[in-house]
């Protein structure tokens, strides 16, 4: 498994694509009309087609980032120990999300 994963590694690492997602200027993104026109111009025609599974998705991936960089998420490894009482808390909002992801694409019907 690890000889089938070491070429796909080696070219995430190599285009130090983690960097550049770390390097995102957040406030100078959403304040920037040329990603935001388009970024809202979506949102408006997903609420228009009422694409309730495309705008819970487009949510949860911007908590998500907001999360990964915040105190609490920075807090969670503590002179390179894990904080466990951090850490479960995390692991079940994150089933939450799960969770909510399946209703949304197996449950529920369209």
């Amino acid at each position: 498994m690890a000889d089938f994963l070491s070429p796909v590694m080696d070219f995430i690492n190599s285009t130090e694509l983690l960097d550049q997602i770390r390097q995102v200027d957040v406030k100078g993104l959403f304040t920037n009309p040329w990603f935001l026109v388009p970024f809202l111009a979506q949102i408006g025609w997903w609420l228009y087609k009422q694409a309730v599974n495309s705008l819970v998705c487009t949510g949860l991936v911007i908590c998500v980032w907001w999360f990964s960089g915040s105190e609490y998420a920075r807090g969670m490894v503590v002179d390179g120990n894990l904080q466990l009482a951090k850490v479960l808390p995390v692991a079940g909002i994150g089933i939450g999300v799960i969770m909510v992801l399946v209703y949304l694409f197996f449950i529920r019907s369209d």
